[in-house]
Parts: structure tokens; sequence; C-alpha cells
């Protein structure tokens, strides 16, 4: 097992002043994901500050659902009682026959599960996955990541064309299992900071709970993780 960060706090830099407070709490969350390498044996130790792991099950990764070092992993992380980050976008048949066959391992799907952009402009039909997101909300040890869905919009901020799809996932899985993020040090190139966080605070769309919910209560739930003060 390897611990990584999810994103490089040396790319956060970069942007304008909103950032720097983003950077300093970014730097504080000294924790969150590792990622895990099927070949190796997993969870050595339990690392101080760690609340999750993560696997990736993209095509390139060319890995089989029933791959044994993933069956390892996962079942140390029922043990352990880690979640798992799982990125299978481009690939959610095989994801959802992992998730099917670990069904005591809790999954959170990254990035809606939905291949998203690195540069704009956003594919043609950036949710043709869409169905198979709203099928798999059927899987009780599941929640989703609703992050980097700004990517996905094919209109100018304050990207309207996102929120119907939206809808439709939010109703299918919950918002109780719904984590926002703006992947933002992925997505840097196609949204900023504040215009992936803005839409989401603004929008009418989002009742104050369900944005309260959606925007930092189911994070800490599935992760049983909150930020410390100071």
């Amino acid at each position: 097992m390897r611990r990584t960060l999810r994103s490089d706090p040396g790319t956060v830099c970069r942007t304008g002043p909103i950032t720097s407070r983003v950077t300093r709490w970014w730097r504080r969350w000294t924790r969150s994901a590792s990622t895990a390498r099927s070949s190796s044996p997993p969870f050595p130790k339990k690392t101080p500050g760690t609340v999750g792991i993560r696997i990736i099950l993209t095509k390139e990764a060319k890995r089989e659902p029933n791959d044994p070092g993933l069956d390892r992993i996962l079942r140390a992380a029922v043990r352990h009682n880690f979640p798992v980050n799982i990125l299978c976008w481009g690939n959610l048949d095989a994801g959802t026959a992992l998730i099917d066959r670990h069904p005591d391992t809790r999954f959170i799907i990254d990035h809606l599960g939905i291949m998203q952009p690195r540069v704009p402009p956003a594919p043609q039909q950036p949710w043709a996955d869409l169905p198979k997101v709203l099928e798999l909300a059927r899987r009780p040890n599941a929640v989703i990541k609703v992050s980097g869905a700004c990517t996905l919009s094919r209109e100018p901020y304050p990207f309207p064309d996102i929120w119907d799809p939206l809808a439709r996932v939010f109703d299918a899985w919950g918002f109780d299992r719904c984590l926002w993020g703006t992947d933002w040090t992925r997505a840097f190139a196609v949204v900023n900071y504040e215009h992936a966080v803005e839409p989401f605070l603004k929008t009418d769309r989002l009742s104050d709970g369900e944005r309260a919910m959606l925007m930092g209560g189911a994070c800490a739930k599935a992760y049983g993780w909150s930020p410390k003060k100071g």
C-alpha cells in the first residue's frame, strides 16, 4: 500500500486569492485516502490519519473484477473498517461487478462514475453513462461522489445544464449518499475553484438541508471524518 494525497497542493497554490485558505486547509488534512496496489499485501498497519483507500478499475488499469489482489484489498478494508474509493469511469460494468462481488465492503464511487475531461470542451454526450450510474444506486453498500460535475457542462458558468442530470442522481442515490466535491486540482484547466463551488452554493435547485448534506454531511458520514479546528 502506498499513501497518496488526492491531489497536489502545488497545483492549489497556482490559482487566485481564494485559494490560499483552501491550500492551508488542504495541508492540515494530512490524511485521507491511500491508493492500494493489488500486487502488494494490503494494510500492513493502519496508517495514522488514513480514513479510506482507493482502487483504480479503469480500462487502462487492465484488472478484472475477480482479480485476487483486489479481493485481498477489499476483504482487508472490511476488517479495518475502511471505505473504498473506486475509480471506474468508462468501466462501470466492471465496477458494478466488483461491488456486487463484495457486498460487505463500503464503496465510494469516484467522480459520479462518469468520464470527465481534463481540458475543455466537455464531450458531446457527457452524461451517456448516467443510466448505469442510476442503476448502481440500488447497491446499499455504495455511495457516490458528486465531484467534477461542472466539467461535464457544455454551457458557460454557472453551468445550468448540469442540474437536470444531477437531479436524477440525487433522486436515485439520496442526498445522504451523495458527496460533493470540485475535483478542482484535476479540473483546474476546465473550471476554477470559485466557479466550481458557487453554482452549488447559489442554486435554488437545492434546499438548505440538501445543500448541507451534499456539501459536507454525507462526506463526514461516509469517512467518519470531520475537519479539526485550528
